[in-house]
Order: structure tokens, then sequence, then C-alpha cells
């Protein structure tokens, strides 16, 4: 993904980037961001940043930097660079938020066991 060299107005990148935030925040629901970003970001960007993701939560859980690599065909290069941003309280927040969702799931399933359905 290339970004112009030419600098924009600081006042117009704020604005332009704060209606983009705005946007994610007003998609209040997965099928709304699912449509979205789906027209939006071209299937390599998609694959960008959902491996970015997954390089996150797997250094999180432990795995090695050889089998991120393997599995999610990324380069150690990109591997560290992940692992440098997730310091960063956004992405930390990010993160437990994934992780949040996995402990709820995880815990939908065993009382659906629980109760039979």
């Amino acid at each position: 993904m290339r970004v112009s060299k030419q600098n924009l107005n600081r006042s117009l990148k704020k604005e332009i980037e704060n209606t983009f935030i705005q946007l994610i925040a007003d998609l209040n629901n997965e099928s709304k961001v699912k449509e979205f970003m789906g027209d939006f970001l071209t299937p390599a960007e998609m694959e960008t940043f959902a491996k970015r993701l997954a390089i996150a939560y797997w250094l999180k859980k432990g795995r090695s930097y050889a089998n991120i690599r393997e599995n999610l065909k990324v380069s150690s290069a990109t591997i560290a660079t992940v692992q440098n941003m997730m310091v960063n309280t956004g992405f930390q927040k990010g993160l437990k938020e994934v992780e949040a969702d996995e402990w709820a799931n995880l815990w939908e399933q065993k009382i659906k066991k629980f109760v039979g359905k």
C-alpha cells in the first residue's frame, strides 16, 4: 500500500482521519463492518491487516517466529515489526478485545453443552 510523499495540510489530515475513525465506530455490528471493509479495502489490504492481528495474537499466545512464519507465510521482519507495535496501548486494547471474544465464545460453547442445546 503506497502513500503519497506529498504532505497533506495538517488540519485536513486530522479531519479526514477523524471522519474515517468515526465511520468505523458507527458501524456497530459485524455484518456492517464486514460489508464496508470488503468493499473499501483491496483483498491484499484485508489480508495484510488480518495477518497483522493474527501475528500479534499468536505472539501473545507464545507461538514461535518459525511457527508464525510457516503458518501465515510472513517474514521474520514482519513478525518483528508487529511485535514492536504490540507495546502500544491501542494495540493492547485491541488484543484484549480479541481475547474477550475468545473467552466469551468458549464459555458460550460450554454453557450450550451443559444445557444440552
